[in-house]
């Protein structure tokens, strides 16, 4: 029975690394995802047959019934949470896994008092206790900011990097009596130091996560879901699990890999997004946002007007296209310019929206060709030769400060070059700067028009007019 549980566990491996090799890709997303939720159900299934046939039909009511609940959370989640708030729900998901860890890692010590740990199982207890709180505390901020109920601009105060040192040091020397503490028998004063050492580490969490800003999020987000998968695989160690350490590890180094992507596509590094306190809105930031000169608006009528005639369109979405919920407008306007024979493609930004990947969801949320959707890598060489470029609800991705502004705090930072296009409609409730609270030169240019408008009805506007004319 412990070898069929065990092949059992490799099989939900398996399962776990082709679904993360199936999700980089977005045609065969779909596949990674349920490949993934396949390898859960497997290690869920070895789980129940372990605790029947190997230790007893003891807790396995619980486990039912938590699987009973948890599914029954998961299925109204899927169907409730809106598109717009995946990022928050990420970061939710990022804490629940860092939470999950910290609780299976305490009850192992407190089902354990009395009995003389070995040293790595202590020091993996205290590693999972470590991350794991930080994880959770720091996504619940992350949540908080993503959903307005804090600031999203960096929360700076003198002296927190010092600060959070301090805490740093105390919650390692916490843990490390811990750990010393039950190498000679668990006993409440060893409980006690490992718990007040995750109690300094939920403080620090917070500490970590306030002083970043809103345009740091999808980094921010990566960044977590890493922890998320260090403190599982820890708390696979410390369960001798194999399923958990696989799991946790992928989780951990694909999570780190795309934090990597991320910092790449903001040309910072991860130091200066943790500690840079970015996008805070000076005081001279603040007024350059609302200087604009020469900027020119139009309408939906001129706007197809303009589509019509050009035969080459590139779409660029952003984060408003999100909160507007267009991406089934956008939709209705590629089939309406299809029918016209024009050629339609869509410039993703890695860093777009509010989370990696989120564009790609949404709109393939509203079934638009996975081909069309190209990446700042595969598009940027084809904007000069472009007619009309249609950036809907995007900013700082398309800001040309960044390349001509050593000046600027985005210096550096690789955009979407729609400026070299013949024709920039940019599609903007107003003037207001995007995450990085700068002024964007590209508004001010000749070849740029304002659409001041919500996404969602300037695009259906412009539908109109097209079926219309």
């Amino acid at each position: 029975m412990e070898i069929l549980i065990k092949f059992i566990y490799l099989i939900s491996a398996i399962f776990f690394i082709f679904g993360i090799k199936f999700l980089a890709k977005v045609k065969t997303a779909r596949r990674g995802n349920r490949f993934a939720a396949f390898g859960m159900f497997l290690s869920v299934l070895a789980t129940l047959i372990k605790m029947n046939f190997i230790e007893g039909s003891i807790g396995i009511s619980t486990i039912i019934a938590g699987i009973v609940v948890g599914g029954f959370i998961g299925l109204i989640v899927s169907r409730t949470v809106k598109m717009t708030a995946m990022p928050e729900l990420v970061a939710v998901f990022n804490g629940v896994g860092g939470g999950a860890s910290v609780l299976v890692a305490l009850s192992y010590v407190f089902s354990n008092q009395g009995q003389n740990f070995n040293l790595i199982n202590s020091i993996t207890v205290a590693f999972s206790v470590l991350i794991g709180v930080v994880t959770f505390s720091g996504s619940i901020i992350a949540f908080s900011k993503l959903k307005g109920l804090i600031k999203g601009e960096p929360i700076l105060f003198t002296f927190s990097h010092f600060l959070n040192l301090v805490l740093l040091l105390g919650s390692v020397y916490f843990l490390y009596m811990g750990i010393t503490g039950s190498l000679n028998g668990i006993n409440d004063q060893a409980i006690q130091y490992f718990l007040i050492g995750g109690g300094i580490a939920l403080v620090l969490g917070v500490l970590l996560v306030t002083p970043i800003g809103g345009a740091d999020m999808p980094v921010v987000i990566s960044l977590l879901n890493s922890y998320s998968g260090l403190a599982a695989a820890a708390t696979g160690f410390v369960l001798g699990n194999l399923v958990l350490v696989v799991s946790g590890a992928l989780v951990g180094a694909s999570g780190i890999i795309l934090t990597k992507i991320m910092c790449k596509a903001m040309n910072r590094s991860l130091t200066n997004v943790l500690f840079g306190g970015f996008g805070g809105p000076s005081e001279q930031e603040s007024q350059e946002a609302g200087e604009y000169q020469g900027v020119k608006s139009t309408g939906a009528e001129e706007v197809a007007m303009m589509v019509d005639s050009a035969d080459s369109i590139i779409i660029v979405p952003g984060y408003g296209l999100a909160v507007a919920q267009a991406q089934h407008a956008i939709r209705e306007l590629v089939d309406e310019l299809e029918k016209k024979g024009k050629k339609v493609q869509f410039a993703i930004h890695p860093v777009a929206g509010r989370m990696p990947g989120h564009m790609n969801v949404l709109l393939a949320e509203a079934n638009i060709d996975y081909d069309k959707l190209k990446d700042l890598d595969q598009i940027n060489s084809e904007f000069k030769n472009t007619d009309l470029v249609y950036v809907i609800g995007a900013n700082d991705v398309v800001n040309p400060a960044a390349i001509n502004d050593p000046k600027s705090p985005i210096f550096g930072m690789p955009i979407l070059k729609v400026f070299e296009a013949a024709t920039v409609i940019n599609v903007k409730r107003s003037l207001s700067p995007g995450f990085a609270n700068i002024k964007n030169p590209l508004f001010e240019q000749d070849n740029s028009l304002m659409f001041f408008e919500d996404a969602k009805k300037a695009t259906e506007d412009i539908v109109k007019e097209l079926r219309e004319g």
